[in-house]
């Protein structure tokens, strides 16, 4: 007998990758548990190293899968004995050999890229691993790059926002990536689809304390300062950052005077308030020298520390407040994340309304 069980509706775009975790998370024969866009979901690997995904419950008593025990390619209950294979199918019951075609729980598609392991949330029919983001800065061989998981006490969309404004660099990170140059400089925002760019230049000021430390360049030299920022749905920003000794044409295009990076985000929603955070740092100067790489991953890990409290503060805020929140103040540094909003939800109605095709507005 099969017992049905209401879902809220979902606040997140579904037809979509997210990153579910680190290559390195996912291990033989150990099963991980992870909750992603409110959904429990069980990761482990097959006996030829492919990972796999299932919804975290037995169909039985609604046990987690995640504290049973895997047998080969398949998972078993640790309540009844129930068995799963990859596909999400009861292959065996040992209290009875009949087994209910019902007798089975969701398998969502998965796909190991980037040193990432990617999940698809939506109708699996629709899945194209073609469509997955690029990230090939974590493992082309030009490049170096180290990163990790941070867990976020906050809406995955208040990052996103944190991301397209580096405004806050000034204030938030000043003894790593801030200076007082920041601010004054103005932002351009465009929109090609459903990618959002923010530039902003920083000509002929002093270089924040990381860029001092990555590049080389002293307290007392000037450099010119690049953010190239990039979003693309439900939550992945990339961002072309460096600097280069002033007047040395690298806002023209040459690079050479200087040091570029990659910070490179996927945010995945785990709750309502609650956020998986998967970063690196990437670059491409020194790549034989360890000790640049994790050089730089330090600098930048000691700034989304700084970001995952203020962001934690600001959600505590916006649950205290509740309905009686007053009506937030917009500025110009905000036009980024207020179009990525707009992408967002834009893509939530349409899946409301049942919509199966992501076209752009």
């Amino acid at each position: 007998m099969k017992t049905d069980t209401k879902k809220e509706p979902s606040m997140f775009p579904r037809n979509f990758w997210y990153v579910a975790a680190w290559d390195t998370e996912i291990c033989r024969q150990e099963l991980l548990r992870r909750t992603i866009c409110n959904e429990p979901i069980v990761f482990y690997r097959r006996t030829d190293g492919s990972p796999v995904a299932l919804e975290d419950r037995c169909c039985h008593r609604h046990m987690p899968l995640s504290d049973g025990v895997l047998k080969g390619d398949n998972v078993e209950c640790l309540y009844h004995g129930l068995t799963y294979d990859p596909s999400g199918a009861c292959v065996h019951i040992p209290s009875q050999a009949n087994i209910p075609p019902e007798a089975k729980v969701r398998s969502y598609p998965v796909f190991e890229k980037h040193h990432w392991i990617w999940i698809w949330m939506g109708e699996p029919e629709l899945a194209n691993y073609d469509e997955i983001e690029d990230f090939h800065w974590l493992d082309d061989p030009d490049w170096r790059a180290k990163g990790e998981k941070l867990d976020l006490p906050g809406n995955y969309q208040l990052l996103t926002d944190n991301l397209l404004d580096l405004t806050h660099l000034q204030f938030v990170h000043p003894t790593t990536l801030g200076t007082d140059a920041i601010a004054s400089n103005p932002i351009k925002t465009e929109r090609e689809g459903d990618l959002i760019r923010v530039t902003r230049f920083i000509p002929d000021s002093p270089a924040p304390p990381f860029l001092q430390k990555a590049g080389g360049f002293n307290p007392e030299e000037h450099i010119d300062r690049w953010q190239i920022i990039e979003f693309t749905p439900p939550g992945f920003v990339r961002l072309d950052v460096g600097g280069a000794r002033a007047g040395t044409g690298a806002f023209e295009g040459d690079r050479s005077h200087g040091v570029s990076m990659r910070n490179l985000n996927a945010i995945t929603p785990e709750t309502d308030t609650t956020t998986h955070y998967f970063w690196a740092q990437a670059h491409n100067f020194q790549i034989d020298d360890p000790t640049v790489t994790e050089l730089v991953f330090r600098q930048v890990h000691t700034a989304f520390l700084e970001d995952l409290a203020v962001i934690g503060s600001q959600q505590g805020n916006l649950e205290a407040f509740g309905e009686g929140l007053p009506e937030q103040i917009d500025f110009s540094q905000d036009a980024g994340g207020i179009q990525a909003r707009r992408v967002i939800d834009r893509i939530l109605k349409g899946e409301a309304n049942g919509s199966r095709i992501r076209a752009t507005a």
